[in-house]
């Protein structure tokens, strides 16, 4: 196992800092690698930071992250989280430990949003912190809960 924590993001986070900021928030997804790659540094720990708008790629870089031996998957799947059975079927078939990460909270939004196929696989959700989300889930890791 390597001390590599990949942070894999879905549709649209390439956005983040000008999409629905109201929702999303203003930081970017440069400005949250930086916050982890700092917060995970001071532990001994690496950040492999990725963004795709192709579900298939994801898939992918889940399979990588099993083959490559990375300690855990922070996965924002965006849309997809609603709607992949390919992301669940992926998660299910690694050892990796997969978190959930989320900056709103889906249960509070459309009704559509409320299933999460990739919480049906991950080991732990965290949703509803913007962009701490992922800082949280991160901390779980270095901490050792997942």
């Amino acid at each position: 196992m390597t001390n590599t924590i990949l942070v894999l993001n879905g549709p649209n986070l390439n956005l983040l800092g000008l999409r629905e900021p109201e929702i999303y928030g203003s930081d970017t997804l440069d400005d949250i690698a930086g916050r982890l790659e700092d917060q995970a540094s001071a532990a001994g720990f690496a950040i492999d930071m990725r963004q795709t708008n192709h579900e298939g790629m994801l898939v992918d870089w889940l399979h990588e992250a099993n083959a490559e031996g990375a300690r855990a998957v922070l996965l924002n799947a965006g849309a997809y989280t609603h709607t992949s059975i390919a992301l669940l079927d992926a998660i299910r078939a690694i050892t990796v430990p997969v978190v959930e990460v989320h900056l709103s909270d889906p249960k509070t939004r459309e009704e559509f949003r409320h299933t999460s196929y990739v919480g049906m696989g991950a080991v732990k959700t965290v949703e509803g912190h913007g962009a701490k989300s992922y800082e949280i889930a991160l901390q779980h890791v270095i901490d050792g809960d997942i």
